[in-house]
Protein backbone atom coordinates (compact mmCIF):
# COMPACT_ATOMS: atom_id res chain seq x y z
CA UNK A 1 0.00 0.00 0.00
CA UNK A 2 1.40 3.16 -0.67
CA UNK A 3 2.49 5.58 2.26
CA UNK A 4 1.47 9.06 2.67
CA UNK A 5 5.03 11.09 2.60
CA UNK A 6 4.70 14.48 4.58
CA UNK A 7 7.61 16.23 2.09
CA UNK A 8 6.21 14.71 -1.44
CA UNK A 9 2.54 14.85 -0.05
CA UNK A 10 1.62 11.99 -2.19
CA UNK A 11 -1.97 10.80 -1.08
CA UNK A 12 -3.29 7.51 -2.04
CA UNK A 13 -6.22 7.86 -4.57
CA UNK A 14 -8.71 5.74 -2.63
CA UNK A 15 -7.91 7.77 0.49
CA UNK A 16 -8.50 11.01 -1.13
CA UNK A 17 -11.67 9.72 -2.82
CA UNK A 18 -12.92 8.60 0.24
CA UNK A 19 -12.41 11.64 2.50
CA UNK A 20 -13.58 13.81 -0.21
CA UNK A 21 -16.75 11.88 -0.79
CA UNK A 22 -17.69 12.48 2.94
CA UNK A 23 -16.99 15.57 3.62
CA UNK A 24 -19.36 16.65 0.16
CA UNK A 25 -21.92 14.59 2.58
CA UNK A 26 -21.41 15.65 5.51
CA UNK A 27 -21.77 19.30 4.03
CA UNK A 28 -24.45 18.44 2.26
CA UNK A 29 -26.38 17.28 5.38
CA UNK A 30 -25.21 20.49 6.98
CA UNK A 31 -26.81 22.51 4.57
CA UNK A 32 -30.16 20.72 4.32
CA UNK A 33 -30.17 20.64 8.31
CA UNK A 34 -29.36 24.67 8.10
CA UNK A 35 -32.55 24.87 6.08
CA UNK A 36 -34.79 22.58 7.83
CA UNK A 37 -34.02 25.48 10.65
CA UNK A 38 -34.30 28.76 9.05
CA UNK A 39 -30.63 28.63 9.15
CA UNK A 40 -27.91 28.76 5.73
CA UNK A 41 -24.68 26.36 5.81
CA UNK A 42 -22.91 29.32 6.08
CA UNK A 43 -23.67 29.70 10.00
CA UNK A 44 -22.35 26.45 10.51
CA UNK A 45 -18.32 25.46 10.91
CA UNK A 46 -17.42 21.79 10.19
CA UNK A 47 -14.88 21.12 12.70
CA UNK A 48 -12.91 17.54 11.39
CA UNK A 49 -11.73 15.87 14.50
CA UNK A 50 -8.07 14.56 13.54
CA UNK A 51 -7.33 12.87 16.46
CA UNK A 52 -5.62 9.28 15.84
CA UNK A 53 -5.78 9.88 12.12
CA UNK A 54 -2.65 8.55 9.91
CA UNK A 55 -1.04 12.02 8.26
CA UNK A 56 -2.35 10.96 4.66
CA UNK A 57 -6.00 10.93 5.16
CA UNK A 58 -5.39 15.04 7.33
CA UNK A 59 -3.62 15.90 4.12
CA UNK A 60 -6.90 13.90 1.92
CA UNK A 61 -9.03 16.46 3.97
CA UNK A 62 -6.66 19.47 3.36
CA UNK A 63 -6.31 18.69 -0.17
CA UNK A 64 -10.40 18.78 -0.60
CA UNK A 65 -10.33 22.01 1.14
CA UNK A 66 -11.43 21.08 4.15
CA UNK A 67 -9.84 24.14 6.69
CA UNK A 68 -10.79 24.10 10.49
CA UNK A 69 -9.34 20.86 12.21
CA UNK A 70 -9.92 19.47 15.59
CA UNK A 71 -7.44 18.17 18.43
CA UNK A 72 -7.95 16.34 21.80
CA UNK A 73 -4.09 16.47 22.83
CA UNK A 74 -1.89 18.73 22.44
CA UNK A 75 0.86 16.44 22.11
CA UNK A 76 -0.29 14.62 19.11
CA UNK A 77 -1.63 17.96 17.33
CA UNK A 78 2.19 18.61 17.71
CA UNK A 79 2.98 16.08 15.74
CA UNK A 80 0.14 16.51 13.06
CA UNK A 81 0.40 19.93 12.82
CA UNK A 82 3.67 21.88 13.62
CA UNK A 83 4.99 21.63 10.10
CA UNK A 84 1.82 21.78 8.04
CA UNK A 85 1.13 25.25 10.02
CA UNK A 86 4.05 26.59 8.59
CA UNK A 87 3.13 25.40 5.50
CA UNK A 88 -0.58 26.51 5.26
CA UNK A 89 -1.16 29.87 7.02
CA UNK A 90 -5.15 29.60 6.70
CA UNK A 91 -5.66 26.17 8.64
CA UNK A 92 -7.31 26.61 12.12
CA UNK A 93 -6.70 24.32 14.60
CA UNK A 94 -9.38 23.70 17.59
CA UNK A 95 -8.49 21.81 20.63
CA UNK A 96 -11.34 19.92 21.54
CA UNK A 97 -9.89 17.47 24.40
CA UNK A 98 -9.17 18.28 27.93
CA UNK A 99 -6.50 21.12 28.64
CA UNK A 100 -3.70 20.40 31.36
CA UNK A 101 -2.32 23.67 33.09
CA UNK A 102 1.09 22.13 32.12
CA UNK A 103 0.69 22.63 28.26
CA UNK A 104 -1.01 25.44 28.12
CA UNK A 105 1.79 27.82 26.64
CA UNK A 106 2.29 24.78 24.52
CA UNK A 107 -1.60 25.09 23.45
CA UNK A 108 -1.61 28.64 23.21
CA UNK A 109 1.31 28.56 20.26
CA UNK A 110 -1.00 25.87 18.78
CA UNK A 111 -3.83 26.01 18.50
CA UNK A 112 -6.26 29.07 17.53
CA UNK A 113 -8.94 28.20 19.21
CA UNK A 114 -9.40 26.41 23.15
CA UNK A 115 -12.70 24.79 23.12
CA UNK A 116 -12.78 23.42 26.87
CA UNK A 117 -12.08 25.98 29.38
CA UNK A 118 -13.64 23.87 32.32
CA UNK A 119 -12.51 25.70 35.31
CA UNK A 120 -10.83 28.62 37.34
CA UNK A 121 -7.64 27.16 37.57
CA UNK A 122 -7.37 26.88 33.68
CA UNK A 123 -9.31 30.23 33.38
CA UNK A 124 -5.79 31.64 35.23
CA UNK A 125 -3.33 29.87 33.45
CA UNK A 126 -4.69 30.73 29.85
CA UNK A 127 -5.26 34.62 31.19
CA UNK A 128 -1.62 34.69 32.50
CA UNK A 129 -0.39 32.49 29.19
CA UNK A 130 -1.51 35.42 26.68
CA UNK A 131 -0.19 38.27 28.45
CA UNK A 132 3.28 37.05 28.88
CA UNK A 133 3.37 35.26 25.31
CA UNK A 134 1.42 38.23 23.72
CA UNK A 135 -1.21 36.28 22.09
CA UNK A 136 -5.08 35.75 22.27
CA UNK A 137 -7.09 32.44 21.36
CA UNK A 138 -10.47 32.63 21.05
CA UNK A 139 -12.14 30.55 23.74
CA UNK A 140 -15.48 28.43 24.10
CA UNK A 141 -16.16 27.21 27.84
CA UNK A 142 -16.83 23.49 27.86
CA UNK A 143 -20.25 23.00 30.01
CA UNK A 144 -21.44 19.68 31.40
CA UNK A 145 -24.72 19.52 30.56
CA UNK A 146 -25.42 15.57 31.90
CA UNK A 147 -23.63 16.48 35.28
CA UNK A 148 -21.39 13.97 34.53
CA UNK A 149 -19.01 12.93 37.09
CA UNK A 150 -16.23 11.70 34.81
CA UNK A 151 -16.56 14.01 32.19
CA UNK A 152 -14.93 17.66 31.97
CA UNK A 153 -16.94 20.74 32.01
CA UNK A 154 -18.75 23.45 34.68
CA UNK A 155 -22.06 22.18 35.52
CA UNK A 156 -25.07 23.92 34.04
CA UNK A 157 -26.18 26.25 37.56
CA UNK A 158 -22.40 27.24 37.65
CA UNK A 159 -21.62 28.16 34.15
CA UNK A 160 -23.12 31.94 33.88
CA UNK A 161 -20.48 32.66 37.59
CA UNK A 162 -17.65 30.74 35.08
CA UNK A 163 -17.85 32.70 32.03
CA UNK A 164 -17.98 36.07 33.92
CA UNK A 165 -15.13 35.05 35.78
CA UNK A 166 -13.47 34.27 32.70
CA UNK A 167 -14.62 37.62 30.88
CA UNK A 168 -13.60 39.46 34.08
CA UNK A 169 -9.64 37.68 33.37
CA UNK A 170 -9.93 38.88 30.00
CA UNK A 171 -10.37 35.67 28.50
CA UNK A 172 -12.15 36.16 25.15
CA UNK A 173 -15.04 34.15 25.29
CA UNK A 174 -17.47 33.28 21.92
CA UNK A 175 -18.97 30.41 23.16
CA UNK A 176 -19.98 27.24 24.59
CA UNK A 177 -19.10 23.58 24.15
CA UNK A 178 -20.72 20.52 25.20
CA UNK A 179 -20.43 16.14 24.90
CA UNK A 180 -23.82 14.78 25.84
CA UNK A 181 -24.33 11.53 27.64
CA UNK A 182 -24.14 8.98 25.37
CA UNK A 183 -27.36 6.68 24.65
CA UNK A 184 -29.83 9.58 25.76
CA UNK A 185 -32.02 12.06 23.37
CA UNK A 186 -28.97 14.73 22.74
CA UNK A 187 -31.90 17.87 22.18
CA UNK A 188 -32.34 18.87 25.84
CA UNK A 189 -28.50 18.90 26.21
CA UNK A 190 -28.09 21.01 22.75
CA UNK A 191 -30.87 23.37 23.82
CA UNK A 192 -29.70 23.61 27.19
CA UNK A 193 -26.71 24.56 26.24
CA UNK A 194 -28.29 27.33 23.84
CA UNK A 195 -30.64 28.73 26.78
CA UNK A 196 -27.21 29.62 28.75
CA UNK A 197 -25.02 30.86 26.18
CA UNK A 198 -28.33 33.07 25.20
CA UNK A 199 -28.61 34.69 28.75
CA UNK A 200 -24.60 35.39 28.33
CA UNK A 201 -24.69 37.25 25.37
CA UNK A 202 -22.47 34.34 23.57
CA UNK A 203 -23.22 33.48 19.90
CA UNK A 204 -21.35 30.48 19.41
CA UNK A 205 -22.15 26.76 20.31
CA UNK A 206 -19.84 24.18 19.56
CA UNK A 207 -22.24 20.89 19.88
CA UNK A 208 -22.61 17.79 17.73
CA UNK A 209 -20.54 14.65 17.09
CA UNK A 210 -20.96 12.23 13.87
CA UNK A 211 -23.78 10.43 15.35
CA UNK A 212 -25.97 13.66 15.92
CA UNK A 213 -24.35 16.76 14.34
CA UNK A 214 -27.83 17.27 12.27
CA UNK A 215 -29.65 17.75 15.14
CA UNK A 216 -26.86 19.95 16.66
CA UNK A 217 -27.35 22.11 13.42
CA UNK A 218 -31.22 22.47 13.83
CA UNK A 219 -31.05 23.31 17.34
CA UNK A 220 -28.62 26.43 17.05
CA UNK A 221 -24.89 24.83 16.41
CA UNK A 222 -22.45 26.93 15.31
CA UNK A 223 -19.52 24.47 14.95
CA UNK A 224 -19.85 20.29 15.37
CA UNK A 225 -17.11 18.51 15.80
CA UNK A 226 -16.71 15.46 13.01
CA UNK A 227 -14.21 12.36 13.00
CA UNK A 228 -15.42 9.40 12.13
CA UNK A 229 -17.75 10.70 8.92
CA UNK A 230 -14.99 12.58 7.91
CA UNK A 231 -11.80 10.58 7.79
CA UNK A 232 -13.56 6.68 8.78
CA UNK A 233 -13.68 4.13 11.21
CA UNK A 234 -10.67 4.89 14.07
CA UNK A 235 -10.83 3.13 17.66
CA UNK A 236 -11.59 6.25 19.87
CA UNK A 237 -13.03 8.23 17.07
CA UNK A 238 -15.33 10.85 17.62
Amino acid sequence: MTQFNLMTGSIPMTVQQDVASNLKIISDQISSAAVRAGRTSSDVTLVAISKFQPDERIAAAIAAGQRVFGENRVQEAQQHWAARRDAENDLELHLVGPLQTNKVRDAVALFDVIQTVDRPKLARHLANAFMEMGLTRRCFVQVNTGEEPQKAGVIPENADAFVAECRELGLPVEGLMCIPPVDVPVAPHFALLGKIAERNGLAALSMGMSADYEAAVELGATHVRVGRGVFGERAGQT
